[in-house]
Parts: structure tokens; sequence; C-alpha cells
């Protein structure tokens, strides 16, 4: 049982309430009645009906609360994804890391002070879905120090483990001279850098190696670290 709109010429359609049967071996199609003088919102609740649906009233909806949800979400499933909440640890305190994540995450939606954080995560204040993804339910800026003073005694373990997963260990070599010595050796950047294969190689520490300049009398040192990004 289904309603079809039937095309009715230069008239509005034709709204049929109609049943497929089979006779013969071929299927046909009856119609039980004519719902042409329905009101649109009814036939289409009617509708719902017969596929299955629940049809509810325009009076019986009230939408009393919408928080914005798509920028909350996203975020949340990018750092789920980059698999940082899972470097932050597990504290002693269960609702530190939530909390923690929503710090983060707070940054990139909507970044304020912890008292204005506080109002936009919990429940009744809240000014997106960022609170109830997390399940935070009220919360206090007191909350949100704690988090952060956590978040601080963990940077160490989080910058390793962010070093740790790169896919190379990459060692940059610097220099450290006087000013005036360091004009020089600019310079005489290009003139060098014919050389800078030579002194790769020679640098046995190294994987990525810069050419230091001759004409600056200063000291190599070669320190492990992460390239900058830009």
């Amino acid at each position: 049982m289904s309603i079809e709109s039937v095309p009715n010429r230069s008239s509005p359609p034709a709204i049929l309430l109609r049943e497929s049967f089979r006779e013969n071996g071929r299927v046909r199609k009856r119609t039980l009645a004519n719902l042409s003088d329905w009101p649109t919102t009814l036939v289409e609740g009617f509708r719902t009906l017969l596929k299955g649906g629940v049809a509810v009233a325009e009076e019986g909806i009230a939408i009393r609360r919408a928080l914005p949800h798509g920028h909350a979400a996203a975020v949340l499933g990018t750092i789920r994804a980059i698999g940082l909440d899972r470097l932050l640890g597990k504290p002693t305190d269960k609702r530190l890391a939530p909390l923690t994540i929503a710090l983060i995450a707070s940054r990139l939606v909507s970044p304020a002070s912890k008292l204005a954080t506080a109002r936009d995560l919990a429940a009744d204040t809240a000014c997106s879905s960022l609170g109830r993804l997390l399940q935070l339910g009220a919360v206090d800026e007191v909350e949100l120090y704690r988090a952060l003073d956590w978040l601080g005694a963990r940077q160490a373990a989080i910058e390793g483990a962010l070093a740790r997963r790169t896919s190379r260990t990459v060692r940059w070599c610097f220099t450290t001279s006087p000013r005036p010595g360091w004009r020089a050796g600019a310079a005489s950047w290009r003139a060098s850098a014919t050389r800078g294969t030579a002194r790769r190689a020679s640098c046995r520490s190294s994987t990525v190696c810069c050419v230091r300049p001759t004409a600056a009398r200063s000291r190599s040192k070669c320190s492990k670290a992460i390239p900058p990004t830009r």
C-alpha cells in the first residue's frame, strides 16, 4: 500500500491511495481512496505511517535548544584520529583526561578564558555539543585548572611520545657564532655550497646537515631534534 501522485493534465495532480496485487502472474494496482482533498501535511504524515514511521503533529514538536555540533565533532574526531587522546595517558582521576581533551578542543573551537571555557562546556550553559560528546556534565574552572596542571606535568612524556612517532630520526647541525661572524658566513653561503656534500659526509652523526659557512670562525654542534614546521 502506498500513496502516489498521478498527473492530471492542467489540473493539480491526483493523490491516490493504492495497493498492489498479483493477478495471473502479473502485478496490478487498484485505487483504494482519493486523497486529493487532504492537506499536504496530513498526506505526508499518512505516507510516513505507511512506511513504518511515526507521524507527529507540528504542535507536538517544540525545539527548546539546539547546540552547534559540526565543528566540535570535527575537532574531537581529529584528536582521536591522530591518537592524541591516547598519548595523554591515564590519570588516577579519570575525569582529568576528558577535561584535558576538552581544553585542547576548546582552544580550536572557541578560545576563551578558563572561566568562559567552563561555562561553554557545562551542560546548562553550553555553546556547543563538545561537553555532551565528552560526557562532562557540570564543569567549573577549578577542575579545568587541575586538568591543566596535570597536562603540564605530562608535557615531557607527551613530547617524547610524539618524537618517537616520527618515521625517522633527524639530526640537525647548527652553528653558534658571533653576530659579525655570522654575517660574514652568510655572505659566503653560496660560495661554500659546492663543498656541502663533503661536509655532510664528514658529519657522521647527522642525517641532514647544513653547510657551515667557511668564513665564520665558530663551533659546530649537532643535536637531535624534530625539523621545524612552518
